[in-house]
């Protein structure tokens, strides 16, 4: 016998298919109790909704420190002891001319400045810029091998973000997003943060979500003690006069959405307004630093001045880890500040004074907590320096070989990759280009980035542009 249809649900046919229907029902009620959310909103038919890794990824969260310009990875990591013995030559006849920003490719060497030490048991190169950083060396895994294509900032930038040149690609957290949905109910999955009001290069586009739906793309938190603004009720409201809007409100903007699907940017502006009134409940704790003791503040450097900015972002990085934020970038230099065409000894040291405390803080916080084994940290920049002058007193960008590391999330700490030639201009070993990066980072997620696919006009779109390749060195263990 047939049964008549009801909104495109079949009756049951028997008692037992009654019964396992109304059991998966409870099951979403109960789900649904827990987590606070409504029953229709616990389906994981939501393109936020968490989704299952392809394989067991050792990293579960990212934080991206990002040192916009450009920092000279010949006066930081990259030791090379040739540029002091052939300063103020030009580069040797059998190095290739390399295409640089400003044309300096006949300038004189700059020799560099710097003391260096062989930091922690596996004896890392690393320069006196740096110093909190030698404790933590034996974290580290040095990647003197990175190559990228952007020339200039704007490129650079964008591609280090989003893999290409050009603008309109999503960017990695907004892949990561993608591929793996978000953790968290009550705070972004992919939070951004700034160390001035300066903005990025290329602007938000730095962490959009491109050709993929806007809710995919980084959340900028404000700097400062109150990096989200507006969390509070206005004054005489209540939190029940306050919840009774926002269900009103939303209930109108659901009205709104039907017949109206694909505008991503409709539905990512709705599920921002909802997710704003959750946070409303959850955000002012976790963003909440006075709570952390004293000395967890001091070993981020937030009783300085020079290192209270960075220092912030950073602790509030690990708060937002330990409450399943999943991808977390916070920019240092905003505005491309890093960049040292000249005077970098007093661009450089100010600096470095600015991120070594907060970012050495950071790795030990997190690894005393048990979070460095699940948290893969990178830092970097766009690109790297020359090793010929400019002006004298700086060093031009430098794509072609440039040195970026990664810790945590199962990265084999206190080794190195790669290398660069005896200057520091070109990537000579094991070369790894920003898609290797990217695709390498997918992968420590437990994404294989072959099959992290959007189709957009027709056509299969990936992280790594079909171009990448996970290099299994990095990781503990492979």
């Amino acid at each position: 016998m047939k049964y008549s249809m009801c909104n495109n649900v079949e009756h049951p046919n028997s008692r037992r298919d009654f019964l396992c229907r109304a059991g998966g029902g409870f099951g979403a009620l109960a789900y649904a109790a827990l987590t606070g959310e409504s029953l229709f909103a616990a389906r994981n038919d939501s393109p936020a909704a968490e989704k299952i890794p392809h394989y067991r990824g050792r990293a579960k969260n990212i934080i991206w420190l990002f040192m916009e310009g450009g920092p000279s990875h010949l006066d930081l990591f990259d030791y090379k002891p040739e540029l002091n013995r052939l300063a103020g030559q030009t580069l040797p006849d059998s190095f290739p001319r390399p295409v640089t920003a400003m044309g300096e490719i006949n300038s004189p060497i700059l020799e560099c400045k710097r003391k260096w030490s062989q930091c922690g048991e596996s004896g890392l190169w690393i320069s006196d810029w740096l110093p909190h950083h030698h404790a933590i060396a034996d974290e580290l895994c040095v990647i003197h091998s990175c190559v990228s294509d952007g020339i200039n900032h704007a490129g650079g930038v964008c591609q280090m973000n989003t893999g290409a040149v050009f603008g309109g690609r999503p960017s990695l957290g907004a892949w990561i997003s993608y591929g793996l949905g978000s953790s968290s109910r009550s705070l972004p999955d992919f939070v951004v943060m700034k160390d001035s009001n300066s903005m990025v290069v290329n602007g938000v586009r730095a962490w959009g979500s491109g050709f993929m739906p806007s809710g995919h793309q980084g959340v900028l938190f404000e700097g400062g003690e109150e990096p989200l603004r507006n969390l509070n009720n206005p004054q005489g409201i209540s939190d029940s006069q306050q919840q009774r809007k926002l269900a009103f409100i939303n209930q109108l903007n659901r009205k709104h959405y039907v017949g109206r699907e694909s505008n991503t940017d409709l539905e990512a502006r709705i599920r921002s307004y909802e997710l704003a009134a959750r946070m409303q409940t959850d955000a002012p704790e976790a963003i909440d630093l006075q709570n952390e003791p004293e000395h967890i503040r001091k070993m981020y450097g937030l009783d300085d001045k020079e290192t209270e900015v960075y220092g912030r972002q950073c602790l509030l990085a690990r708060r937002l880890v330990e409450r399943g934020v999943r991808f977390i970038q916070l920019y240092s230099g905003a505005g491309s500040k890093w960049d040292s065409h000249s005077n970098i000894e007093g661009n450089h040291s100010r600096l470095c004074r600015g991120v070594d405390k907060p970012i050495a803080g950071l790795i030990a916080d997190l690894k005393q907590r048990g979070l460095l084994e699940d948290t893969l940290v990178m830092w970097g920049g766009e690109f790297g320096r020359t090793p010929m002058s400019e002006k004298g007193t700086g060093r031009d960008h430098n794509p072609t070989g440039f040195t970026m590391w990664i810790a945590g999330g199962g990265a084999k700490g206190g080794q190195t990759i790669g290398a660069t030639d005896d200057l520091g201009l070109y990537a000579v070993e094991d070369k790894l280009h920003v898609h290797d990066i990217h695709a390498t980072v997918l992968g420590m997620m437990g994404l294989d980035h072959t099959k992290v696919v959007y189709m957009h006009k027709g056509r299969p779109e990936r992280v790594d542009l079909n171009e990448g390749h996970v290099h299994k060195g990095l990781v503990s263990g492979a």
